[in-house]
């Protein structure tokens, strides 16, 4: 399966709109959960648009190839690394990965999850081994990656109100400009 690489703000919007009335076996669609996750991000660190632009975009893999949670991260990590570079790309390639960390240094955090969370978190490998751990936990966006996870865990909410898809143009051109790459 060859991944498309994204060449423009325009081009990521246009296919987060596509996740409208997608579903991944949530209680809300793929766009709504992707608005809710960005919106946590922004209240919880407002001034890291990164971070917020990461949330917005950390499904897009699901979109490009639905029904794939063992790649949809890694996959959604190509199409926006071109855009919204590295930082952002690290994030969405890795926010799978984070679940499975939580899980293993914290059994509680599984009960927090929902039962397609769950599946999927089965899917994409289970736990991680000590070595896994140690390698992610060092990682230099650690604190960053846990905080969307953690966004993403709560981003599944049923008619809650938050901007639409137009409101984060700005915040995708800033993080596009940011690394010196067309909007």
């Amino acid at each position: 399966m060859a991944v498309p690489m994204a060449t423009s703000v325009s081009q990521l919007l246009t296919t987060l709109a596509q996740a409208r009335g997608q579903s991944d076996g949530e209680g809300v669609d793929l766009l709504d959960h992707s608005l809710q996750c960005a919106a946590i991000l922004a209240r919880q660190e407002p001034a890291d648009i990164e971070l917020q632009a990461a949330g917005l975009v950390h499904d897009i893999g699901t979109v490009l190839f639905p029904n794939r949670p063992k790649t949809h991260a890694r996959s959604g990590a190509t199409y926006v690394e071109a855009v919204l570079g590295p930082r952002v790309a690290w994030l969405v390639a890795y926010h799978d990965e984070a679940k499975r960390l939580l899980v293993t240094l914290d059994p509680d955090y599984r009960e927090q999850l929902t039962p397609r969370s769950i599946e999927t978190l089965e899917a994409q490998g289970g736990l991680l081994t000590a070595r896994e751990c140690a390698q992610l936990r060092g990682a230099p966006w650690i604190d960053e990656l846990l905080m969307l996870r953690r966004a993403d865990d709560h981003a599944k909410v049923p008619g809650r109100a938050v901007s639409d898809l137009a409101a984060w143009l700005p915040t995708l051109e800033h993080v596009a400009r940011s690394q010196s790459l067309p909007a």
